[in-house]
């Protein structure tokens, strides 16, 4: 959370690749730092650097894929980054099988390294240096990113006459985003970051062993089959975004939501009032699987690619930090809940997340709109006209 409350100053201040060179040089610290640990207070001050990183990380990356992918890639682009930290948790996972937390650390430091050479090797985001009045590097960088041969003249001039129009305007402050002209589109930021959170998935995320040991499953076995689903599912989300878009994934991510949900309630009712017994593991586990797969289809990726889009670049740094300070707030509060919520009624727990799933669908039917195929520019300029 203290990631997400700084990283639209830093990203607007020493750039996007500045910003990812920052979270780095925190990781790097933080898993160094959690290696040669010999007591609890090291410990937790490494957590307090790779999660001050990752916090930096969860804003900065989308944002970046955003500014620089070509509109009719950028979903495709920005999505692939949710499939990538799918693919992370999920190697963790089978890795921390066989190694020693210890030794799991220093495998931490690879991913964070790569990234940080290889930043040396990519350009900034043609948008940034733009809006820094940075003429001839903005040009340079689209350029790389397009293909030396490409024509970008329309590309460069529609980015600059957006850029223009929004320094006639005065500089806004943290208060001046929930005036009308931003309001439409901090709405739409936050409002699907609370509808990812508070749908359940990091409680389920997090206590995917206990729930299925809980139902009488094989927790082993489910876990594999859940890190697999969700890798697959992902990567086909990654493949549907800029083909079906952005509002029909997320209506069909939340009615999944929902349906897993009430699968494992029904099983958890069944157990509780001993009805049925022998249908409970199975019904927990299409649950769980249809509920994991739904969310991995959309509502996992897609609100970080919409948050990415919508918010102009004279207000992204500020309204992005408040949206990814909300989805991190969200992601505690429902970790933090979900052991207490299960205690008070297991079944209940996912008839709770089944209504907030059931309202997150009519928000995205009400309020969000559909950003596939428009440039940033003139998807902003809709919004917030």
């Amino acid at each position: 959370m203290i990631g997400a409350i700084t990283s639209g100053t830093i990203g607007d201040f020493v750039g996007r690749k500045g910003a990812m060179r920052v979270s780095s040089a925190f990781c790097i610290a933080g898993w160094l730092v959690i290696y040669f640990s010999q007591g609890p207070v090291p410990l937790d001050i490494g957590r307090l650097a790779t999660g001050y990183g990752m916090g930096v990380y969860s804003y900065v990356v989308p944002v970046f894929v955003a500014e620089i992918a070509p509109k009719e890639l950028r979903g495709t682009l920005t999505t692939l980054n949710q499939f990538m930290i799918v693919i992370g948790g999920s190697m963790s996972f089978i890795i921390g099988t066989v190694l020693s937390w210890r030794a799991l650390s220093i495998i931490g430091l690879i991913p964070t390294a790569v990234l940080l050479l290889g930043l040396f090797l990519i350009p900034e985001s043609p948008r940034w240096l733009a809006k820094r009045g940075c003429a001839k590097d903005f040009v340079a960088a689209l350029q790389i990113l397009r293909g030396k041969d490409a024509d970008i003249s329309q590309e460069t001039e529609e980015i600059q006459d957006y850029i223009t129009s929004l320094e006639q305007l005065a500089k806004p402050k943290m208060l001046d985003l929930f005036q009308k002209r931003y309001l439409r589109s901090l709405t739409i930021g936050v409002g699907l970051m609370v509808c990812q959170q508070l749908g359940g998935i990091n409680g389920v995320c997090f206590y995917t062993r206990s729930i299925f040991d809980l139902a009488g499953f094989p927790s082993t076995t489910g876990s594999i089959i859940y890190a697999i689903i969700q890798i697959v599912i992902t990567g086909v989300g990654a493949a549907l975004i800029d083909k079906v878009g952005r509002k029909p994934l997320l209506l069909a991510s939340g009615s999944g939501l929902v349906a897993g949900c009430i699968f494992t309630a029904a099983a958890f009712y069944l157990k509780v009032h001993d009805v049925g017994v022998g249908a409970v593991p199975a019904l927990a586990l299409t649950g769980i699987l249809v509920y994991v797969g739904s969310f991995s289809i959309g509502m996992g990726a897609i609100p970080w690619v919409v948050m990415s889009e919508i918010f102009p670049v004279n207000i992204k740094g500020q309204a992005g930090s408040i949206a990814t300070l909300v989805n991190w707030f969200g992601a505690w509060l429902c970790s933090y809940t979900f052991n207490f919520l299960m205690g008070w009624s297991s079944y209940g727990t996912f008839v709770l997340y089944a209504a907030i799933n059931a309202l997150a669908i009519l928000f995205i039917v009400l309020v969000v709109p559909e950003t596939k195929g428009k440039s940033l520019e003139q998807l902003q300029a809709a919004i917030n006209a």
